[in-house]
């Protein structure tokens, strides 16, 4: 057996990828390199397209088989995969695909997909093989560094460690020590960083399994559920947990259903409501973390640096972009594509559309960036922090320093004044979406949408059905669907 990767240069020139994503790969691809030889025969690396990269191995060697896992990537791995299997079939070679997951091939309903999933995620894991035979004759070759992939420089100085110890520490610190508040603490940047798993960077490059991280969770259960003590905390945060690990496939189950999710409004009545093309100072100003509303610009400044953030901000970031930005959601979710460390097409771009209010079927969740910040950050830490030119303002105006009576002193000097009233273009962008959900045209192609795409046991009405938008101006639970990627 040949252990192989493929380094794919223009998968990396893809405008979702980039130089942190590869920093966290490469150190994944080294780690694995040095388990396989101590096997006995290390991972073998090769740059190129795949095709050519498998047809110099079978000339030279003579391939007699392929086996890899299955992946929902994005539209760039699905040509490869149809490239890949017409080289397989002209050379008669068979390709075995194992399923790593949750999602399902060609899944013709998601009636039953929840039991599915639990039934293929008890079934024993696979062990290593306990030796590799040595093949001669073949160099194990080089892990390419970020210039020769000609990835651009990408500082991400707080970026998780990639490879399988680092995942395993993460998995067992979590279900041990820091997840106990997992329930609690989710929501805010304060206390997210260490009370979320932090697993999924690993679950998204296959430094763990989903299999592994499940069965690792039930046994925790168990033990705690077995030893004297209320420990409801515990019980009330691996449930919430477990629960998540579930939907985390069911947005995969997504795009794997619909590829065009990466590309194409889910529901057609969203088509042409924003420019197609962004209004490029104001991407410019919620990328860099300068759009003068402190809460955002602190989140955005804290995943550039860290390459994750949990997941309410995260889908505030995008909800900013798409309603009071009135940004199209492609090139925003793009750029946050890139800052994710953990970034998983399957997951990503349902949940850009998710918050973005363009599938159809989801609640219209339009947040407010400053009651945000004064229920995630109400003494300014992270604000503080990430934004040292707002160091002079009183605490009371930090997340709206345009209030302060010596805001000038700042704005538009060393931080900017804000690139929109936010109340009033989310009322205006409220105003517009639902414009666009009115008549039984969208009622009936929503009703299709939720057939193919919704959830079995989320005990959401049929969103055909109109709902008053939600706004953030009181406090209303998550549900779970948009919590999955914590």
């Amino acid at each position: 057996m040949l252990p192989l990767f493929i380094v794919e240069p223009e998968l990396w020139r893809q405008p979702d990828m980039s130089g942190r994503q590869w920093a966290f790969v490469s150190e994944c691809i080294t780690e694995l390199r040095d388990s396989l030889a101590a096997l006995g025969q290390p991972l073998v690396v090769r740059s190129g397209s795949a095709v050519e990269v498998l047809q110099s191995l079978h000339v030279e060697h003579g391939v007699t088989a392929l086996w890899s896992h299955q992946e929902t990537g994005n539209a760039w791995t699905y040509a490869r995969d149809l490239a890949v299997g017409e080289w397989c079939r002209a050379k008669g070679i068979p390709w075995q695909e194992e399923r790593q997951g949750g999602t399902i091939r060609r899944l013709g309903s998601r009636n039953g997909w929840a039991k599915r999933w639990d039934t293929f995620m008890a079934e024993p894991e696979t062990p290593p093989p306990p030796a590799l035979p040595s093949l001669s004759g073949i160099e194990p070759g080089a892990v390419p560094s970020p210039s020769d992939l000609s990835l651009r420089p990408d500082a991400c100085p707080e970026r998780q460690p990639g490879g399988m110890r680092a995942a395993s520490t993460c998995l067992q610190s979590f279900i041990t020590e820091r997840g106990e508040s997992y329930r609690t603490a989710m929501s805010s940047p304060l206390t997210g960083f260490e009370a979320c798993s932090r697993l999924s960077p690993h679950l998204a490059w296959g430094t763990l399994s989903m299999r592994q991280v499940a069965q690792t969770t039930w046994q925790r259960q168990r033990e705690i559920k077995a030893s004297p003590g209320p420990h409801g905390a515990w019980r009330g945060a691996l449930s919430s947990f477990s629960g998540r690990l579930h939907w985390r496939c069911h947005f995969t189950q997504k795009l794997e259903d619909e590829a065009r999710l990466e590309f194409e409004n889910l529901h057609p009545a969203y088509d042409g409501l924003r420019p197609a093309e962004p209004d490029a100072v104001r991407l410019e100003a919620w990328a860099k973390g300068e759009t003068g509303l402190s809460f955002v610009d602190a989140c955005m400044r804290s995943l550039t640096a860290t390459g994750w953030m949990n997941f309410r901000m995260r889908a505030m970031l995008m909800a900013v972009a798409s309603y009071h930005l009135w940004l199209d959601w492609r090139k925003p979710g793009e750029h946050l594509a890139r800052l994710f460390t953990d970034y998983e097409p399957g997951i990503h771009w349902p949940q850009v559309q998710m918050q973005s209010g363009t599938t159809g079927i989801n609640t219209v969740r339009i947040y407010n960036p400053v009651k945000q910040g004064h229920d995630q950050d109400p003494d300014g830490h992270f604000v503080r922090r990430w934004l040292p030119e707002l160091a002079e303002v009183p605490d009371r105006f930090l997340q709206e320093p345009w209030k302060w009576d010596e805001a000038g002193r700042i704005l538009g000097k060393t931080y900017p004044h804000p690139i929109v009233d936010h109340l009033a273009a989310a009322k205006e962008a409220r105003q517009k979406v639902w414009a666009a959900r009115r008549g039984s045209a969208f009622r009936e192609e929503a009703q299709r949408i939720q057939d193919k795409h919704g959830s079995r046991k989320s005990g959401m009405p049929l969103t055909g059905r109109k709902r008053k938008a939600k706004t953030d101006n009181r406090q209303l639970p998550l549900l779970p669907e948009e919590e999955a990627a914590s």
